[in-house]
């Protein structure tokens, strides 16, 4: 498959971000950071474009890798050029088509931005019509406790998200929300809890961590 989900495994990061720690923003030696991003790159055998992600809803078509844009989703029509989405508990939504691929930074706030619909919508724009998406590994809707407001505030647009009757806590399965915005697709769930996987990135866990990634090419 033209799509990989990555782990913490097999790289050359020191603890507490050891040892694939693709994030460049997380206090890892960037030396390090540059490894494991180039050993990345070999095994897929293609360069790969990066975002500087801030939790909005702003979608960036590249061409190149020669720069890293700021924002939360990134679109290609170019073979041979791969994008990628770094995660520590957020949702990593791929999406592809026969025209473009994309890789999507699905947090709380972007659910709520509707970051997902914006880049399928610019997807279509360039042309894309059956449209694949994978759901990578993410917080579990078991372990996403969160405060009142903002639970109020996710379970009255996407009422899916509400995972409280199952746990009797405050707790927000954003996968089952974004699923509502992915109905127009081909979905492949392939989602498995980051805070209960001992070798995966998960922020909520242990605060100081690195970043594994989904990446995507066509």
């Amino acid at each position: 498959m033209p799509f990989i989900f990555t782990n913490r495994l097999g790289g050359v990061s020191k603890s507490p971000f050891d040892s694939a720690n693709l994030g460049d923003h997380v206090g890892d030696d960037p030396t390090a950071v540059n490894e494991n991003r180039s050993q990345l790159e070999s095994q897929i055998g293609m360069p790969i474009v990066f975002m500087n992600q801030v939790h909005g809803d702003t979608v960036v078509l590249v061409e190149n890798n020669e720069s890293t844009p700021t924002c939360d989703a990134l679109i290609t029509t170019e073979h041979k050029l791969a994008v990628a989405v770094m995660v520590a508990d957020c949702i990593p939504l791929l999406l592809k088509s026969d025209v473009a691929v994309a890789a999507v930074h699905v947090g709380r706030k972007g659910l709520m931005n509707g970051i997902a619909r914006k880049t399928i919508d610019a997807m279509r724009d360039l042309g894309a019509e059956q449209i694949h998406s994978y759901i990578g590994p993410n917080i579990c809707g078991g372990c996403y406790e969160v405060g009142s407001d903002i639970y109020e505030e996710v379970i009255s647009k996407y009422p899916a998200s509400d995972s409280s009757i199952r746990t009797g806590k405050k707790t927000l399965d954003l996968v089952a929300g974004l699923k509502t915005d992915l109905k127009d697709t081909i979905l492949l769930d392939l989602s498995s809890c980051v805070l209960e996987d001992k070798n995966t990135f998960s922020y909520r866990r242990d605060g100081t961590t690195g970043r594994q990634a989904g990446v995507i090419w066509l």
